[in-house]
């Protein structure tokens, strides 16, 4: 359900700010890398602070911030960020049209929420000369798209290692001379108005931007109740796994997992339904593990499994500044940790772990190692079995846990499987979508 403003608000076990959890999905897609870390969100301030000076009435402005803090989203390995880093930057095809915005678009426009951001996100590399204005191939160009292509590229220019009142003529200049070509002129005059304020830099590089993002432009929050909580977590665990064709399934398998261990095991129907959508998050942090080693078939080296381990601390702490998430939360990052101790990252006993963490515990466990990879087939049952059961005798597993999922196995397995054949349908059907998009668009040009 989604609640817009206090007077529609109703008694709720959630209330979840839909812009703190754009704002927390977009942190875990910038630190795949140093370099492009925090770009989202300045671009997001940017962006803002330019509908402000154009006087974009106070929906739209909204729409932009979010499109702004998921325009990358579609960028699907840390080659490709780093591509989109590039002011001259090479779009993959002859119509100006990005891959990654392509399949950002594909990702963002099925969530209902994000249906009206998602043209923005599509256009936002589209150059005003070839745009020919406010359309483009036929097609309307959401005068917002502009303006993030803009805010966009003022990002890029930014250099962190200098001071930044010292950038400021060299990336006026830049933008200036593409005015009329690159970006709209009206758009760039609102810029180097805002340009001459020394606060503006000092807002799009401070350590607390995104305080200020919610402070200066989201004053009416927007909410999600349970209902849209599972949506956003399922969109959220499509971003997170389609970076890999390894993993593409993985969290929808373990959100099932988790639901029907929960159900065996006697949590209300609403618990459980909260640990499916820690189920869909409880991954967010591989956005920050390079696809290379996502997608290694063979053993990780230790420097690599140094890496991975980084993703549950990164899930952690992305997900614990969204405020009224914090049950989901620690299901969702305590699920490599073990009953012995010697689990990772933080080393919990056995008495810190709750009931939930150590359901996912388990279904990670059991979606890992029964779901198909493309470089091997899922165990079966008795190997499986054998498997959870050693864990258990090795201290890592919740026996309880692993005889429910004994004695309910092939409910269990099947609802696994079902869950994943869905996803696996649906990212065929984003690449063959996005494959399509591409390829329609490219015919109309001729």
């Amino acid at each position: 359900m989604i609640l817009r403003g206090d007077s529609m608000k109703q008694k709720q076990d959630l209330d979840v700010s839909l812009m703190d959890m754009v704002m927390c999905l977009s942190d875990a897609m910038d630190l795949i890398s140093s370099t492009v870390n925090g770009h989202h969100q300045r671009v997001a301030y940017i962006a803002g602070k330019l509908a402000e000076e154009l006087k974009i009435p106070k929906r739209k402005r909204e729409h932009l911030i979010l499109a702004s803090a998921l325009h990358d989203v579609g960028a699907l390995s840390l080659q490709e960020r780093l591509d989109t880093l590039n002011f001259e930057l090479d779009v993959s095809d002859s119509l100006g049209l990005s891959k990654h915005a392509i399949l950002g678009y594909q990702l963002i426009d099925e969530f209902e929420p994000f249906v009206e951001i998602a043209p923005l996100v599509l256009y936002h590399h589209v150059d005003w000369e070839k745009g020919a204005g406010s359309e483009f191939r036929g097609e309307q160009i959401p005068w917002e798209s502009h303006i993030l292509h803009l805010a966009d590229r003022i990002d890029v220019l930014i250099k962190s290692e200098a001071g930044i009142l010292g950038q400021v003529d060299r990336i006026c200049a830049k933008i200036v001379e593409e005015a009329g070509n690159k970006f709209v002129p009206e758009i760039v005059e609102a810029f180097t108005g805002l340009a001459q304020k020394e606060s503006f830099w000092f807002d799009i590089t401070s350590p607390a931007r995104i305080q200020l993002i919610t402070n200066e432009f989201s004053r009416d929050k927007i909410c999600l109740g349970l209902d849209g909580l599972y949506n956003l977590g399922k969109l959220f665990s499509q971003i997170i796994d389609f970076r890999s064709r390894f993993t593409a399934a993985h969290s929808s398998g373990v959100a099932a997992s988790a639901e029907a261990l929960a159900n065996f095991i006697g949590m209300s129907e609403h618990k459980a339904r909260k640990l499916k959508v820690a189920g869909y998050l409880h991954d967010l942090g591989k956005l920050a593990v390079p696809t290379e080693i996502l997608e290694k078939p063979d053993k990780l080296t230790e420097a690599e499994f140094n890496i991975i381990k980084k993703h549950t601390y990164y899930t952690y702490h992305t997900l614990k500044r969204v405020k009224g998430l914090d049950e989901i939360n620690i299901w969702a990052s305590l699920h490599h940790e073990r009953l012995d101790g010697e689990g990772y990252p933080f080393h919990y006993q056995q008495e810190e772990l709750p009931l939930g963490s150590r359901i996912m515990a388990v279904a990670d466990v059991f979606s890992a190692i029964t779901e198909d990879r493309p470089y091997r087939r899922g165990m079966e049952k008795k190997k499986v079995l054998n498997i959870l059961e050693n864990m258990v005798q090795d201290g890592a597993l919740d026996e309880d846990i692993v005889l429910t999922l004994n004695d309910n196995y092939e409910a269990i397995y099947c609802l696994r499987k079902y869950a994943q054949e869905q996803e696996t349908s649906e990212y065929k059907s984003f690449l063959q979508d996005s494959l399509a998009d591409n390829s329609q668009r490219k015919a109309e040009a001729k």
